[in-house]
């Protein structure tokens, strides 16, 4: 399956949210493959009992708290992850919220989907971006776990479906988009309003995810470090109540194909769906 093994002992791998689900699932398949891996997660308890769970089976993994909103907390994060390794070499940018059940669909909690979804990812990689050690022979890599909710096909505003072209792109219309979706919601005007139709807030914010993963992957361009979206599809999660058409550990083997490709062959500002890019596809 790996057909390069270009990863070492010391290469390190950050895993937000990573107490449960994909992410954890994720911490475990790379540790297996012989990288030093942080788990973080905001719980502390449930952290340390994560690792825990993996020591058992053999596999040495860091825990480090983090809380992706709160700059304090990233800023700490920053500070013990230099401190301890002197930089990283992989994020996966798995942490994240969502209070829609399956049948269900409320923006009750819009503001804070927004912010942890997408702020605090943001927030989390400007921190981080200095402490990347960016090798030209083995590239770092920042994957954004992501979802086919917020591709450019599930809104029908002309506006929004622009935002995901090139030209289009950048941080202030992004912003923009946010901030007039949070406007909506509370004008109770967003159902008309052309936002997507299913799990509508969490879509927002993966919507402002891959815009900005396109984004940024433009601006790092050149400088050993890709970036790019993965969709993990319908899976069986805390997220979904335990519906789903695979396990979290499907899902993680298939994002891990996508973290270790090698050098040569791992693109940037790509939206991955089993191992398939394909640039906001109709998927």
């Amino acid at each position: 399956m790996y057909t390069c093994r270009w990863w070492a002992e010391k290469t390190v791998a950050i895993v937000t949210g990573a107490n449960k689900g994909i992410g954890f699932a994720i911490v475990e398949k790379l540790a297996e493959l012989g990288l030093m891996v942080v788990l973080t997660c905001r719980n502390e308890m449930k952290g340390i009992e994560a690792v825990l769970c993996l020591a058992k089976r053999g596999l040495t993994v860091e825990f480090c708290k983090l809380d992706v909103t709160s700059h304090e907390s990233i800023s700490n994060f920053a500070c013990w992850l230099y401190g301890r390794f002197g930089g990283l070499d992989i994020l996966v940018n798995n942490a994240g919220v969502s209070f829609n059940e399956i049948d269900s669909n409320n923006v009750e909690k819009a503001e804070l989907v927004i912010k942890t979804n997408f702020y605090g990812q943001k927030m989390l990689i400007q921190e981080l971006l200095p402490l990347f050690r960016r090798s030209a022979a083995t590239k770092s890599r920042i994957l954004n776990i992501s979802s086919q909710l917020g591709l450019q096909n599930k809104v029908s505003n002309p506006a929004l479906k622009n935002l995901q072209k090139d030209e289009e792109i950048s941080e202030e219309k992004i912003g923009y988009m946010l901030n007039k979706f949070v406007e909506d919601v509370k004008k109770g005007t967003w159902k008309e309003a052309g936002w997507p139709k299913i799990w509508t807030d969490y879509s927002v914010s993966k919507h402002a995810v891959n815009a900005y993963s396109r984004l940024l992957s433009k601006q790092q361009k050149g400088q050993n470090l890709s970036i790019n979206c993965f969709c993990p599809g319908f899976t069986k999660t805390a997220m979904t109540g335990g519906m789903g058409t695979h396990t979290a550990e499907e899902a993680a083997e298939v994002a891990v194909r996508v973290i270790l490709l090698p050098p040569e062959e791992l693109p940037t500002g790509k939206f991955f769906k089993w191992l398939s890019p394909s640039l906001f596809s109709m998927l």
